[in-house]
């Protein structure tokens, strides 16, 4: 039996975790959820350092797209007033309306696609089984926010 692991070259296993990137080791694939993984303390703060990021980052998108629509608007209305372009609004009132019809056709059937369906399900089961880790990203998104 001896012979048989130096022909394959059985490996250091305590080698291999120590040559790995901490990044691995910290979100390596694994069969438990965080809880079982991480102690409490550890998840609140990777769960708060990643919501807060996501907050900061959300926060600062979202008021440069606010700055661009808003400035877009303004400039349409700017070339629509001094004859640039001119707005058939009828023809907007009624795509609107259009638009309006389709989205409370869409809503009262109230049904999922199967595939929507299962990602939503995938998801909660994760939020259920990571309670901790997504308390603290949701305290953390809201920090980020405020900042």
């Amino acid at each position: 039996a001896g012979k048989k692991e130096e022909a394959f070259g059985v490996p250091d296993l305590a080698e291999y975790a120590k040559s790995r990137p901490w990044w691995r080791k910290v979100f390596a694939p694994s069969s438990g959820s965080s809880a079982e993984k991480y102690n409490v303390a550890t998840q609140l703060v990777i769960g708060g350092g990643t919501g807060w990021c996501t907050g900061f980052i959300f926060q600062k998108v979202g008021k440069l797209a606010a700055t661009a629509v808003g400035g877009g608007f303004f400039l349409l209305q700017i070339a629509n007033h001094t004859g640039y372009i001119k707005v058939d609004w009828k023809l907007v009132e009624r795509d609107v309306n259009k638009a309006k019809q389709q989205l409370k056709f869409h809503s009262s059937g109230n049904k999922m696609s199967p595939e929507v369906k299962s990602r939503v399900d995938e998801v909660i089961i994760f939020l259920k089984k990571n309670v901790i880790l997504t308390g603290g990203f949701a305290g953390g998104f809201l920090l980020g926010m405020a900042s």
